[in-house]
């Protein structure tokens, strides 16, 4: 088989422009890549073979008879890409990764999605996902667990486990995911690739199944820095249609890319994160490592506080949780998702649906977040968190004001066995180094800076609101310094 599918997004791009390979060569590499691994991994659900196939073959087309678009038209020329399963693709099935949904087609495609084929990528698939975005290790999917390439005994981190997965493996040159609580970075922190969370609003919501609506947003997950610019280049933009979104210029993410050295970069570095018992040694040793590096390309690292931390797993939960209990009301049996049979009354009908098409981890979140909103207790509880959450933006505020931006590890620990965590307060206390971005709105990228006992280990990068191009910037010397650019996995072994 070609192993065409090892190439990322920019270098296929420029060599289907040169015409040095043809697109559905490529588009038909990807997908054999993905017969060869899907059984193992569980990394997607829906596929679009002949669809994809297709659409390669009208690039090639275009190319032969010399219509080749402009970059600035199309950046993703004939670039096979995956979609995560909470954002609409016109056509193709769409259920969040939920039986409540599994018979879900969107008539219309996401605004990230429409970015994209206009830019000329073509899709081969939807990825699997917890259910709602609910969950840190892929495992909450209704239909099928995914399993983390580096080791098929374990989880490759959640809710976009099936996009990283999808990436590490090479069944795809880059992938979208979501990010409502270090949802892109932390699977890609497992699973030994690159995923970069934008500043809140930086990216239109519009076409994204929600789960709370104040904290989700879609971002790129690649195998290089490189290659996750040039992704957040065509994703980002105003939309009227997302209320939230922001209407500021977006940057050309990769012209400040190839910086050889970091003179004049300050580094924060959360005592927080640094100083958590759960850390583990392995994870502490390679982020040390990676701030070494750092500090020999002319980088400046300070020690910085962010004291309302401890917090931040809390008053997510409880603001996530009473979000998502307003957000999948809607699903109720009556006008669209599942329904179920014979209902004896509507609040059969209501009971019944729910029940059956939402799985546990979700159920927890809806009863959650109704309990906190509740007469008697949304001043104890969601009214307190709300206040956390600006209090954590505050510290965010005014560590930047002494940095550039911050270093910090993604994950506690490396990816951990798959039915390890029971637990579900465990889990979330897994979460405990990326929540507190998602309430503060700000960007943060994941690269990969080392292994530990065999697997990947992730740090991120955080910075100020809408500098993403920062952090693209810091990213990409270090990790080409650290020869971590362009990492993937040798799946399967």
């Amino acid at each position: 088989m070609s192993e065409l599918y090892r190439i990322g997004l920019r270098e296929s791009r420029d060599l289907l422009r040169s015409g040095d390979i043809r697109a559905e060569e490529l588009t038909a590499a990807c997908l054999a890549r993905m017969d060869e691994t899907e059984d193992a991994l569980g990394a997607l659900l829906a596929r679009r073979d002949e669809d994809a196939l297709e659409e390669a073959r009208i690039v090639d087309t275009a190319r032969a008879e010399g219509r080749i678009p402009s970059l600035e038209e199309a950046p993703l020329w004939g670039v096979p890409v995956v979609i995560k399963d909470a954002i609409t693709v016109k056509g193709v099935p769409c259920t969040a990764g939920s039986h409540i949904l599994e018979n879900f087609v969107p008539p219309y495609d996401a605004f990230v999605v429409e970015r994209l084929k206009k830019a000329g990528a073509i899709i081969l698939a939807k990825a699997n996902m917890d259910e709602f975005a609910m969950g840190s290790t892929t495992e909450h999917s209704a239909w099928r667990p995914t399993r983390n390439p580096w080791d098929v005994e374990r989880v490759p981190g959640g809710s976009s486990g099936g996009s990283a997965a999808s990436v590490a493996s090479c069944q795809c040159a880059g992938a979208l995911g979501t990010d409502t609580g270090g949802s892109i970075r932390q699977p890609a922190a497992l699973c030994g690739c690159v995923g970069l969370k934008p500043t809140y609003g930086r990216v239109s919501r519009y076409g994204l199944l929600a789960y709370a609506s104040s904290f989700d947003q879609i971002g790129p997950m690649t195998r290089s820095v490189e290659d996750a610019a040039l992704m957040l280049g065509v994703i980002s933009g105003y939309d009227k249609r997302d209320t939230t979104c922001l209407d500021a210029p977006v940057p050309d993410y990769m012209s400040g890319l190839f910086r050889r050295d970091l003179h004049g970069i300050r580094l924060g570095l959360p005592r927080e994160f640094f100083g958590h018992e759960a850390l583990d040694l392995g994870v502490k040793a390679a982020c040390e490592e990676a701030m070494n590096c750092a500090r020999s390309l002319g980088a400046e690292l300070v020690e910085v506080s962010l004291p309302h931390t401890e917090y931040a797993v809390a008053a997510y939960y409880i603001m996530a949780a009473a979000e998502a209990g307003s957000n999948l009301a809607r699903y109720d049996g009556v006008r669209y998702g599942h329904r179920a049979d014979n209902p004896a009354s509507l609040e059969d009908l209501y009971v019944r649906s729910r029940t059956e098409g939402f799985g546990e981890e979700v159920q927890r979140r809806i009863l959650l977040g109704a309990y906190v909103l509740s007469s008697g207790y949304y001043d104890a509880y969601y009214r307190k968190a709300a206040q956390v959450r600006r209090l954590i933006r505050q510290d965010y505020d005014d560590a930047l004001k002494l940095c550039d931006a911050m270093l910090a590890p993604v994950s506690p620990v490396t990816a951990w066995k798959l039915g390890e965590v029971h637990d579900p307060l465990q889990m979330y206390l897994m979460d405990i180094f990326t929540l507190s971005l998602n309430l503060a709105g700000l960007p943060g990228l994941s690269l990969p800076v080392g292994v530990s006992n065999g697997l990947p280990v992730g740090m991120q990068l955080m910075g100020r609101p809408l500098d993403e191009a920062s952090l693209l910037n810091i990213g990409w010397t270090l990790s080409h310094e650290l020869g971590t650019e362009g990492q993937a996995a040798s799946f399967p072994r």
